[in-house]
């Protein structure tokens, strides 16, 4: 398969995933306890964070398209597998934060991100540099998500408390 191909089938399937762990609960300015909580100066607007996410995911499907195109690559398959666990964590955020109001955890899940981004930055690197470079910004916004997060722990002690767990999907069957 080639470049092209790979990556009309990794990009799509990444936002996908994406977009569904994102309205798996009510996230940002729809979700009430987040409305309800202290945040730190530094939160962006929440206009920014489906922007960002979304040009993040295409550049994450574009990076792993390179990665799988690259048959015969040594590291090629732990790369894979590396990928695969951070996005698993990345897709967790969302339901642990904004639905189950774990803070805590979920700071716990985006340094598991980031560990594991990195890692697999530096496999993907060592396979198709554009590869690892395509990565770069994710690692940012996660370590800034990191920040965001724990800053949000710090402002809101009993934040779990603020407003009763989503039970509901946001994802329209």
């Amino acid at each position: 398969m080639s470049f092209a191909r790979w990556a009309m089938v990794c990009v799509p399937g990444v936002l996908l995933l994406g977009f569904l762990a994102g309205r798996s609960v009510a996230a940002g300015e729809d979700n009430l306890w987040y409305q309800a909580l202290a945040k730190p100066a530094i939160t962006p607007p929440g206009w920014l964070f489906p922007v960002a996410w979304t040009t993040l995911y295409i550049l994450l499907g574009l990076a792993l398209a390179m990665i799988l195109n690259a048959r015969g690559a040594r590291g090629r398959g732990l790369a894979i597998w590396l990928f695969a666990a951070q996005f698993v964590a990345n897709l967790i955020w969302t339901p642990l934060f904004f639905g189950a109001h774990k803070i805590d955890a979920a700071l716990v899940d985006i340094i598991v991100m980031v560990v594991l981004g990195v890692v697999t930055t530096i496999l993907f690197g060592r396979i198709r540099i554009q590869a690892a470079w395509l990565f770069v910004p994710y690692l940012v916004w996660i370590s800034f998500a990191g920040v965001l997060t724990w800053r949000i722990g710090q402002m809101n002690p009993t934040a779990e408390t603020l407003v009763p767990r989503a039970a509901t999907s946001q994802v329209i069957g």
